[in-house]
């Protein structure tokens, strides 16, 4: 049994889909919406969210320019909120039970605050409770200004939560993440449709 155990949230806890930003935003007049959302890594002013660079308002007002038509904040939030589908009540209830089972059970995710402090947040209050019930600590990109793969959100991570990389499984839909985390000791999964979050997670 490993002691810790860390998640990326998009693509491994939440399920989501860039397909529906792209959509979203091109509905909103964005003519390159296919490559703001890059497939592959993040770039551009969405970068620049996720690694706290800019605030939400300042995303808002960069973003605006690049649509065909005026565009309200709430326009551009629920567009961008598009990215995400939601998560599964049994992913939750499976963090529950790795907690109850004695793990250490930690998220770090690329993020941003408008996804963040809506969508997401809510998404762990589904059940009643919130996100604290599920996590032993949380680090967003957006708080501590740097993304992964970066070697510092992994450095930030070990020293906010307290844990040693060897004893730590970290689980992320990124190859590349993952390659990061074992490059600094690290034992990872990846998490891809053949091998999701809950059959991962069966053998804790």
């Amino acid at each position: 049994m490993t002691k810790n155990l860390m998640f990326d949230l998009g693509g491994v806890i939440m399920d989501i889909d860039r397909t529906r930003a792209v959509r979203a935003f091109a509905e909103l007049g964005m003519a390159n919406a296919d490559a703001f959302f890059d497939p592959y890594c993040q770039r551009g002013y969405f970068l620049q969210l996720e690694e706290g660079a800019i605030s939400a308002e300042e995303f808002r007002s960069a973003v605006r320019p690049l649509f065909g038509r005026p565009v309200t904040d709430e326009e551009i939030d629920r567009g961008l909120d598009r990215f995400l589908i939601g998560i599964p009540a049994e992913r939750l209830e499976r963090l529950k039970a790795l907690r109850e089972a004695g793990h250490g059970v930690y998220l770090l995710s690329n993020t941003n605050p408008i996804m963040w402090n809506g969508f997401i947040l809510n998404e762990f209050r589904k059940l009643g409770g919130s996100i604290e019930d599920y996590f032993d600590g949380v680090i967003a990109s957006f708080d501590v200004k740097v993304c992964k793969p970066d070697a510092r959100i992994f450095y930030l991570a070990a020293e906010k939560f307290g844990i040693r990389p060897d004893d730590t499984t970290f689980y992320d839909d990124s190859e590349a993440n993952c390659r990061a985390a074992q490059a600094l000791g690290f034992h990872a999964e990846t998490v891809t449709a053949e091998n999701s979050f809950m059959k991962l997670t069966e053998k804790e």
